[in-house]
């Protein structure tokens, strides 16, 4: 952060540098100028009086020869104005990229802090869990409820971990070498399986899902679509108060599957819409934030249905809370 400060410091220093030489060098080319024009209009005088053709200034100031130096001489000032011009405007563009750039560095490092501190917190956390859980079995007879009851956490946190680094490596891959596999999927079986499944995670909120059951298939790649879903309503689940409520809804149209997936959650503010699907962004502060996340769930959703040629936004929901639309064509 410091480095980069001392840059634009520096940058300013530079661009102020320049602005006052530019400003002494065109006072001075205007000073010169007209002090050449003075004196050119004397010489002219000397010459018209040796030659008997002066008769006042009234008439000399009338004269073709002085119109025509009075004319070069303000065609001179105005090329001098007009390359001031475009020097200031030429710095004020250049100012404005350097804050640009500077806001873009500043806001990419706060994202890397950001994600190192949250991958950092979701790796430790389940490998800390894990480690507790055979410390357990080590040192201590457990009864068999209470040793299902150890192996089911060791299993979830271990699913955490997995989907942790499955999420770490899709990035990677959407940011290369992602190539979608579409082959025909039965939508009512994969939605209701995904929804059950999401149930079965998060067994305190309530997911009330509306899918109707003569959805046509639709060619897609599974994997990705099944993505989809379970970060949008994990996402959902994450930012609502306790119990979540969340609906999901989807539609039979002409040339697209369209779904929603709404929450009654804080909500995102509308400067925050456009930045919320940029990789490791997340909202707020990650020393203060008590969601858990990497930034990559919204950001794989976004790259997913790009990948699919679909569409996705977002927007308010009524009276509180986000709806997140996502339109995929039927066929690729």
């Amino acid at each position: 952060m410091a480095k980069y400060r001392r840059l634009r410091l520096l940058s300013y220093l530079v661009i102020a540098y320049m602005l006052m030489a530019f400003s002494w060098w065109s006072v001075l080319l205007f000073t010169k100028n007209k002090d050449a024009f003075l004196a050119k209009s004397e010489l002219l005088r000397i010459g018209m009086a040796a030659e008997e053709l002066y008769q006042g200034e009234a008439h000399f100031r009338q004269t073709t020869p002085f119109q025509n130096l009075a004319a070069k001489y303000r065609r001179q000032e105005w090329m001098i104005l007009g390359e001031a011009l475009v020097f200031i405007i030429t710095l004020i563009i250049g100012v404005w990229f350097i804050n640009r750039g500077y806001k873009k560095e500043m806001e990419a490092a706060q994202q890397r802090r950001n994600f190192l501190l949250s991958i950092t917190h979701e790796l430790k956390s389940p490998i800390a869990s894990i480690r507790l859980i055979l410390d357990t079995f080590g040192k201590r007879q457990l009864r068999p409820e209470q040793s299902e009851k150890l192996v089911n956490s060791g299993l979830q946190e271990a699913e955490r971990l997995h989907q942790l680094v499955n999420n770490l490596l899709l990035s990677a891959r959407l940011e290369t070498a992602f190539q979608p596999v579409f082959e025909f999927i039965d939508l009512p079986v994969l939605l209701n399986q995904v929804i059950t499944q999401m149930q079965g995670k998060y067994p305190g909120a309530k997911i009330v899902a509306q899918i109707p059951s003569d959805l046509p298939g639709i060619q897609a790649d599974q994997d990705g679509l099944i993505s989809i879903l379970t970060n949008l309503i994990e996402n959902a689940i994450k930012y609502s108060e306790d119990p979540a409520e969340i609906y999901f809804s989807c539609q039979n149209q002409v040339l697209d599957f369209y779904f929603e997936v709404a929450d009654k959650g804080i909500g995102i503010s509308d400067s925050e819409k456009k930045r919320i699907f940029t990789q490791f962004y997340r909202i707020g502060n990650e020393d203060t934030r008590k969601t858990k996340g990497t930034g990559l769930g919204l950001y794989i959703v976004d790259q997913i249905v790009k990948a699919h040629r679909g569409k996705i936004k977002v927007q308010d929901n009524s009276p509180k809370g986000s709806i997140f639309s996502v339109q995929l064509p039927w066929h690729q």
